[in-house]
């Protein structure tokens, strides 16, 4: 009989009332004449679960984590977490509260878990990927304000949705002391495939370029580690570069090794500097300026980092109220400043994350950029000093020392190697990152990160040219179906992969990582290029173009492509200038006549699987500016939409039959 119809074994164990706290509140006349019921009976909810009444008049403090999953003690999985990512910031948590109340403060915790992209990859879960961001962020918000009494905030957040929500979050609430601090990196194993890599195993296997044996090796030994974001400078890796950038956090803190006690210390200055900022009257409204995503911007085109910061580094802008950068803007930076930092999924070696933490990370990175008269130095940032004075100090530290120290006796590795003093990029052949083409085919725009494009196709004068017949799908199931061989005709040398429908009003806007993973791995895959309204994994490679606008189902020319047009590309690496073209069909129509009189492709359509929650999300982004707006959510903008359609619909229910 199932133990929910048999009587317990104790039965006395079951009580209806116990004795309750022992002691009394440290309440006073003004406190009971002027605090809310609110504020009071939250006094009676702490000493309830168990906080010594004597210290719950301390200043309260919030602890915002995207924490998942449940370890036992000794670090092993009661419940599994979606990723490495949140599976140990439990103890990062642990430790800002643990300095918190040696301060005297009273701190509170609070949990909002967040989905992982690669594990998602090729899923309908990728629906909810990028629409996860703004919830979140949301969520996040009201438990900061259902906390009336909070006088500082400290984020914890990892990966590649939880903590652009959690940065949007707390430029949402910049008139508090917050502080961010990033979750970390899992270590690379030691022998084995980094964990973009292993990504592609499945579709290694079977185009028969590796065994069954060999994939279920691999696939088992990636992670070196249990906790912390991934071994690539993708998605996650960039959002906690770009978190130091904004000034959100203390000193070298992105990419830390997850579960290292270098790792730990970082949480406890965290819980430092938010109560310091209290003290001196300051607040995250100090920090997030003009200034500051300049220099975010300024950073992660010197890193090589994601694309997919071009959605979030806007939305984090317009969270704190200031001018959100186009594509125009991260287009004049890019140019501005050449990528001198060598990290995973970019080469030419490609280090792990860790390397750049130890080669020095943001703060070696930011020094080099205020050599060169870049960098907006007098930026302040949530440790109390201004860029300036962190950067005085950095280059004598025993941190950096150390740090840098270690890097070469415990891999060998020289770290002027992993982050390159500027002046030497061109001999170790480092290239400018984000490029932004334009055509007949992307009038908006599109981004493709030009670093990555395999350099055996790049022409002698540094451009990569690429002409080649159209294979339009609507779907990536059936696209990642042709990749892998499983239908006919299969993708082939000398293809466009032609992906459309994918953007936010399609799906959501989806990553293809298993579409570009494959063909990075795949022998013949960097003769295959690929376009689509899509967006792509920060450690995706190769001749991958996405982002197009307008996306297909909001009237885009990419609607238009039928298979065998011809598609001509071309990205110069070095003025970060490009064009992506319909030429002609197969039969040599050209370009103006089709994009002129070709109704959009007939298999073209919202993905039938869309959530409801994700088209609701896709409708107020598309009015808050779209993804070049960095798909947010513009609510004078929505409020004013609304109220001129309602208007609409209501005179046309006036109007005679």
């Amino acid at each position: 009989m199932p133990s929910f119809f048999q009587t317990p074994d104790n039965p006395d164990e079951l009580i209806t009332h116990a004795p309750g706290p022992s002691g009394s509140l440290p309440l006073s006349d003004e406190i009971l004449r002027s605090w809310s019921s609110g504020d009071l009976f939250g006094l009676t909810q702490s000493v309830g679960m168990g906080y010594d009444p004597r210290r719950v008049l301390g200043d309260q403090y919030l602890i915002l984590s995207t924490q998942g999953g449940l370890r036992d003690e000794d670090g092993t999985a009661t419940a599994l977490g979606y990723h490495t990512g949140h599976w140990e910031i439990g103890l990062l948590v642990r430790a800002a509260a643990e300095q918190l109340t040696t301060k005297k403060a009273v701190p509170f915790a609070a949990y909002c878990s967040d989905p992982c992209d690669g594990r998602s990859q090729g899923t309908r879960g990728m629906f909810d990927s990028l629409p996860y961001r703004n919830d979140a962020a949301i969520v996040f918000r009201r438990l900061i304000r259902s906390l009336p009494q909070r006088k500082g905030v400290i984020g914890i957040a990892t990966c590649d949705k939880g903590l652009p929500a959690m940065m949007m979050a707390l430029a949402g609430t910049k008139d508090l002391a917050c502080v961010l601090v990033p979750g970390g990196v899992t270590l690379p194993a030691t022998v084995g495939e980094d964990t973009g890599k292993v990504q592609s195993i499945g579709v290694r296997y079977t185009r028969g370029e590796m065994s069954l044996e060999e994939a279920s090796l691999e696939g088992c030994r990636a992670c070196g580690t249990p906790g912390g974001g991934c071994q690539f400078l993708g998605t996650a890796a960039t959002s906690q570069v770009v978190a130091e950038a904004l000034g959100m956090t203390v000193p070298h803190a992105a990419l830390a090794p997850s579960g290292l006690p270098i790792w730990t210390q970082m949480a406890r200055d965290s819980a430092d500097a938010s109560m310091q900022m209290v003290a001196n009257g300051q607040t995250l409204a100090d920090v997030l300026t003009d200034d500051s995503v300049f220099n975010a911007m300024l950073i992660h085109a010197a890193v090589g980092g994601s694309t997919n910061l071009l959605l979030h580094i806007p939305a984090i802008a317009a969270a704190a109220g200031l001018k959100r950068p186009d594509a125009d803007a991260f287009s004049r930076v890019n140019r501005m400043v050449p990528r001198f930092v060598d990290c995973l999924p970019n080469g030419p070696v490609g280090h792990p994350t860790v390397r750049f933490f130890l080669a020095g990370g943001v703060p070696e990175v930011a020094w080099h950029l205020r050599e060169m008269g870049l960098l907006r130095s007098e930026a302040k940032t949530v440790a109390g000093m201004t860029w300036n004075e962190i950067l005085d100090q950095w280059q004598d530290s025993d941190r950096r020392r150390f740090c840098r120290e270690r890097l070469a006796e415990s891999d060998g590795v020289d770290p002027d190697d992993v982050i390159v003093p500027p002046s030497n990029v061109a001999t170790k052949g480092l290239t400018p990152t984000v490029c932004f083409p334009f055509g007949n085919l992307c009038p908006e725009g599109s981004v493709i990160k030009a670093t990555s494009i395999d350099p055996t196709v790049i022409d002698e004068d540094d451009v990569y040219r690429k002409r080649g017949p159209a294979r339009v799908f609507t779907s990536e199931r059936s696209a990642i179906a042709a990749v892998k061989g499983q239908t006919e005709p299969p993708i082939k040398e000398g293809d466009v992969i032609v992906l459309i429908g994918r953007g936010p009003l399609g799906c959501g806007m989806e990553e293809t990582y298993q579409i570009t993973s494959a063909l990075k791995y795949l022998s013949f895959g960097k003769h295959v290029a690929l376009i689509t309204d899509a967006r792509f994994s920060g450690v995706s490679t190769g001749a991958c173009i996405g982002h197009v606008g307008p996306e297909a189902l909001a009237g885009g020319p990419i609607a238009k492509v039928r298979d065998g047009d011809v598609i001509a590309i071309e990205v110069n690496r070095q003025t970060l200038e490009g064009t992506v073209n319909l030429i002609e069909s197969a039969d040599g129509t050209p370009a103006e006549q089709l994009l002129a009189e070709r109704t959009p492709h007939p298999q073209l359509a919202v993905e039938k699987d869309i959530p409801d929650d994700t088209r609701l999300w896709a409708a107020l982004q598309q009015v808050g500016g779209g993804a070049w707006g960095g798909c947010v959510y513009d609510v004078d903008e929505i409020v004013e939409t609304l109220r001129a359609g309602m208007e609409a619909r209501a005179a046309s229910a006036k109007q005679p039959n």
